[in-house]
């Protein structure tokens, strides 16, 4: 069932389903390269998976899957989700594409969709997005979503950046409601 659509992308929640795909992507060290958790392989795409379905359960978010409408095929995930960071409970953005879906824009699209939706229905105050110093590419994706405030901390033993968006700030940017259907 489709939550919202882009341009490019269809949202929708992860399931069991999704499993195959979803491991070719977690598989790939590349993709994988800055996961505190390394790569995946099938079992723990499914406990993943398992997990993103919880989310959507009690806290009615999650990490969503991105279907790109011209393949129709999997591209990732992109959703926020709840995470401790220094003992605070923070809904924190998270995503994965496959490597041949990268250098299209489609994470930043897929990011700022997100990011309407959370603000605009599910009524979230803020969100962050947690990023190693050297994932450049993670850094441009989320400055041009509008997180462009961010302090180092450390995370699960690693140097990490804390972005933040309040949706305060992201009204100030962005307006009021957004239709999603054209991104």
């Amino acid at each position: 069932m489709k939550l919202f659509e882009t341009k490019r992308l269809l949202v929708r929640q992860l399931s069991q389903q999704d499993t195959p795909e979803l491991t070719e992507i977690l598989s790939d060290p590349e993709v994988m390269k800055y996961s505190i958790g390394g790569v995946c392989d099938e079992c723990a795409t499914r406990k993943f998976v398992d997990w993103c379905i919880e989310c959507y359960s009690s806290k009615g978010v999650g990490p969503w899957a991105l279907i790109e409408k011209e393949a129709c095929s999997l591209v990732g995930f992109c959703g926020v989700s709840p995470e401790l960071v220094g003992g605070v409970e923070e809904m924190n953005l998270g995503y994965r594409l496959a490597t041949k879906f990268w250098n299209r824009g489609l994470a930043t699209e897929a990011v700022r969709s997100v990011l309407k939706y959370c603000f605009d229905w599910r009524s979230l105050q803020s969100v962050v997005a947690i990023i190693e110093p050297g994932h450049t590419a993670s850094f441009h994706v989320v400055e041009k979503a509008g997180l462009k405030q961010y302090t180092n901390l450390d995370f699960h033993g690693r140097q990490v950046r804390l972005y933040r968006i309040t949706s305060q700030a992201w009204y100030a940017i962005n307006g009021s409601v957004i239709d999603y259907g054209k991104d």
